[in-house]
């Protein structure tokens, strides 16, 4: 919650050490390629997300990441399809119903993920997002390489939205100040001016809660 004040501080940081983030990729897709069953059968999900610096978590600098492009881009890409491909062999293998889903997200690149699920979370991951009025007609521009990969899928366009709900204000001793509590309840009140649809998110266990949700772009589903 101190962090969305933060995070309206931050400028924009130059990324550099390009063929060490190229080595991070590697180790990244590598760590994940194959699922953890064991995991899926007890939680009933499992993800995969862009866990590479300086891309992944926040920045203890107050600078905003770029998101990855060219080649880090086309790199975390195959990573992605490398990861989907091990894992729906994995699932084939137990002969039960299941969901696989590369999520690439646009603008927000660095939250694309890999996300499977078994059971109760089928449905829930399956109604996860909300269609797109505007439908962009081309999912990116990619090297062949990539795209022959990709053709290979079947792509559907829905709305990236972020998500809020009342526990974003706090309490003011979760703050070092309570001029820096009374800043994030202002900063919170007045996202809610923007324009966003109220929505009641349910997960298969836990409570139901109240969210906002403000459109930041589009995520393309794939699955194959």
């Amino acid at each position: 919650m101190v962090f969305r004040v933060i995070l309206n501080m931050m400028k924009t940081k130059k990324i550099r050490g390009h063929k060490r983030i190229w080595k991070n990729i590697d180790q990244w897709k590598n760590a994940n390629l194959n699922l953890d069953l064991d995991n899926l059968k007890s939680q009933g999900r499992d993800y995969v997300k862009i866990w590479v610096h300086p891309y992944s978590g926040l920045s203890l600098t107050h600078s905003h990441i770029p998101q990855p492009k060219a080649e880090t881009k086309t790199r975390i890409l195959t990573g992605l399809l490398d990861i989907y491909e091990n894992w729906k062999t994995q699932l084939d293998a137990l002969n039960n119903p299941y969901y696989l889903k590369i999520w690439l997200y646009e603008p927000r690149f660095s939250k694309s993920q890999v996300v499977c699920a078994i059971g109760d979370y089928i449905n829930y991951y399956q109604n996860m997002f909300i269609h797109s009025e505007n439908i962009k007609a081309s999912i990116g521009d990619y090297p062949d390489s990539i795209k022959n990969r990709m053709i290979k899928f079947t792509w559907q366009q829905r709305l990236d939205e972020e998500f809020l709900d009342n526990t974003e204000i706090g309490y003011p001793e979760d703050f070092p100040t309570k001029n820096e509590y009374l800043e994030n309840k202002k900063w919170f009140y007045n996202e809610l001016k923007k324009p966003h649809r109220k929505i009641i998110f349910k997960e298969p266990i836990g409570d139901a809660t109240e969210s906002y949700a403000f459109k930041i772009g589009h995520v393309w589903i794939g699955e194959h």
